[in-house]
């Protein structure tokens, strides 16, 4: 599999871009909340998630790891392709998508356009439980601060690289930014962060 992809942007729009690294030049579909967070950069390095069909291999890339952790889970659900699951990632971000599938809310999958109440209550019983258990705690406040995200990810990415529990990791760092009012930097989360979890 093709985790990442480091390059220089040689074509973008919403829905694609095309990424070269050392002399190949990538295909790459996207969400237009990885369109925005990449639209002023040149250099990138993404996340990628490589689909293997039939008839062709389709490269699709992520601006987090959250982001394409949410696009497979919604690959997991039955009915929901990857045209449905980057549709969804294009009317909410992270968090919104992970919010309204744990409130059961039927009506903000609906201001999707394309998304139907059917599809939108199968994600919501599908999907529900998983979310939950991903997100730390269940019912808790999702951080929906691009900043705090950001920090979030890059925290959760190093801390279960080194060994540690996904779901412990995730409490700990939800509970040490709602803790500290948003403010510590990655490497000071992630100290505070091992101190509790070791």
């Amino acid at each position: 599999m093709i985790s990442y992809i480091k390059g220089t942007i040689t074509e973008k729009s919403p829905t694609y871009m095309v990424v070269e690294a050392n002399g190949i030049g990538y295909h790459i579909n996207i969400s237009l909340n990885t369109y925005s967070h990449f639209e002023k950069m040149t250099d990138i390095k993404i996340l990628t998630w490589l689909q293997i069909r039939e008839d062709a291999h389709v490269l699709f890339g992520f601006a987090s790891e959250s982001e394409r952790s949410i696009f497979l889970l919604l690959l997991s659900v039955s009915g929901v392709g990857t045209n449905t699951a980057r549709l969804l990632l294009s009317g909410m971000n992270v968090e919104e998508l992970k919010s309204a599938i744990i409130q059961e809310d039927v009506f903000t999958f609906s201001k999707v356009k394309g998304i139907g109440p059917k599809t939108a209550k199968r994600i919501i019983v599908e999907l529900k439980d998983k979310v939950m258990k991903e997100s730390g705690e269940a019912g808790s406040t999702i951080i929906s601060n691009t900043k705090d995200n950001t920090i979030r990810d890059e925290a959760l990415s190093a801390l279960v690289a080194l060994g540690f529990n996904r779901i412990a990791v995730q409490k700990t760092v939800n509970a040490l930014l709602k803790e500290n009012d948003s403010t510590l930097t990655v490497e000071e989360l992630i100290k505070k962060s091992l101190r509790m979890l070791s």
